[in-house]
């Protein structure tokens, strides 16, 4: 069979072929020389994003009627997807669940709240768990625990605690509900270590934002920051059971061990500061210096300016406090590093009305059980800390619950500058979400 070639017809498809590459080499230069989103409208962009998410997660639970408890026992497992955590976890942070609420009465107007930054090692959690239940007052205060994580093991942990009121809030902006897109890692983020210019030739997302140290931003590391301003804005100003709170909170997190008197002596503590130092802004229940032995010292107290590598475990601060550091918002959020600590640490010579003040107890109630933070590799043996803190704690049993304390000096207080800044935390991104948490509902 012969096959017939029609030049006429050629020549149209040829036309057509040639009018169809030429738009669509037009649209593509069109899209290459598009001017990119600035920076700045980027960022603002990515904000009202956030916002415009958290404000239709909860209406769209206004206005209900309240849901059952036996929601937070539902079974979290490897298969439920980011949108059902969310769904979740604004559950839980608008109806405010209170476990143990029908057994135990609520904790006075000052009463201790004690607020856990959690994320997840439920084997660490359950030593600090372990020791709460073993001290005395304990059915007084109301645990708040503040999970970035959402895993049915930590849960299972929490629902041991039968000894005090226990109340669970969220942290909406976690890896775990959004992995692939801001306030996570997203797939357009530019690598750690690659330069500016290599940067603007990919054009990642967040190419004009490097830190100081000319590195990009890692979710991992700037998510604990985050966590940690959030909780402080959502317990003191969105925490329904204590709305009229003047007491203390105590700020801890799951890899901490307390002593059995740390609450009596918290409250010796609290009496005296009022008394004795009414300018001492933390009141601190230990440093990292190893005391073996309390006697001599279990009493004893020393008003010191407060410093980052010393004393940010087990501090317990008031209203007043946070609305010092609330005051401060913008220099936290924008301090380039990613380690909270040390951001609190520059706001006493950035930002606050003086130096923090903190009234320290020389035989420390608190303790690490093992040094597995962040920056940790290889495995843990929480199990060994704490056989190691279970003897500690008996061998000083005759030196605990001291009838009354004695400040033995205070020091003269002045400003100390972070002996270094760490990075990490040069993205707009994060300085605006940082900052939309006091908008947040």
């Amino acid at each position: 069979m012969r096959f017939r070639i029609h030049k006429r017809k050629v020549a149209i498809l040829f036309v057509l072929l040639t009018v169809a590459g030429i738009a669509t080499w037009n649209v593509t230069k069109a899209r290459k020389q598009a001017p990119r989103e600035s920076p700045k409208n980027a960022v603002a962009t990515e904000q009202n994003r956030i916002l415009s998410e958290d404000r239709d997660e909860y209406d769209y639970f206004r206005g209900r009627d309240n849901v059952s408890s036996n929601f937070f026992d539902v079974k979290i497992g490897v298969k439920n997807t980011s949108k059902e955590l969310k769904k979740y976890i604004y559950h839980q942070n608008f109806y405010q669940f209170i476990r143990n609420s029908e057994k135990i009465k609520a904790p006075a107007k000052d009463g201790l709240v004690i607020l856990v930054q959690v994320h997840n090692r439920p084997q660490h959690l359950k030593l600090l768990v372990e020791s709460l239940r073993k001290a005395q007052r304990i059915e007084e205060v109301l645990l708040v625990l503040s999970h970035d994580y959402i895993s049915e093991e930590v849960n299972e942990v929490v629902r041991t605690i039968d000894f005090c009121r226990v109340l669970q809030i969220f942290f909406p902006f976690s890896l775990q509900i959004y992995p692939n897109e801001f306030p996570g890692q997203d797939p357009n983020d530019c690598p750690r270590d690659i330069s500016l210019e290599e940067a603007r030739r990919l054009k990642c997302n967040n190419a004009e934002f490097p830190d100081k140290y000319a590195h990009y931003r890692e979710a991992v590391f700037t998510q604990t920051k985050h966590h940690w301003w959030w909780k402080l804005h959502f317990v003191w100003d969105r925490l329904n059971a204590i709305n009229a709170h003047d007491g203390l909170v105590l700020l801890i997190e799951e890899d901490h061990y307390l002593l059995p008197d740390f609450y009596v002596v918290l409250q010796k503590m609290w009496d005296m500061q009022k008394r004795e130092c009414p300018d001492c802004d933390i009141l601190s229940l230990g440093s990292y210096d190893m005391v073996d032995n309390f006697e001599g010292k279990s009493d004893k107290l020393e008003g010191l300016p407060w410093q980052s590598s010393r004393h940010n475990m087990g501090m317990a601060i008031g209203r007043l406090t946070y609305k010092h550091l609330l005051a401060c918002t913008q220099e936290f959020c924008t301090y380039d590093d990613y380690n909270w600590d040390w951001t609190l640490q520059h706001l006493t010579v950035a930002c606050l009305p003086h130096p923090l003040k903190a009234l320290v107890l020389q035989a420390p109630r608190v303790r690490h059980t093992g040094g597995c933070g962040m920056h940790h590799q290889g495995p843990c043996d929480a199990e060994g800390e704490a056989r190691r803190l279970a003897e500690h704690v008996s061998a000083n049993v005759p030196h605990l619950y001291p009838t009354t304390l004695q400040i033995l000096q205070m020091h003269y207080v002045s400003p100390i500058n972070p002996h270094t800044v760490n990075g990490g935390w040069g993205d707009k991104r994060d300085h605006a979400l940082c900052q939309s948490y006091r908008q947040l509902r």
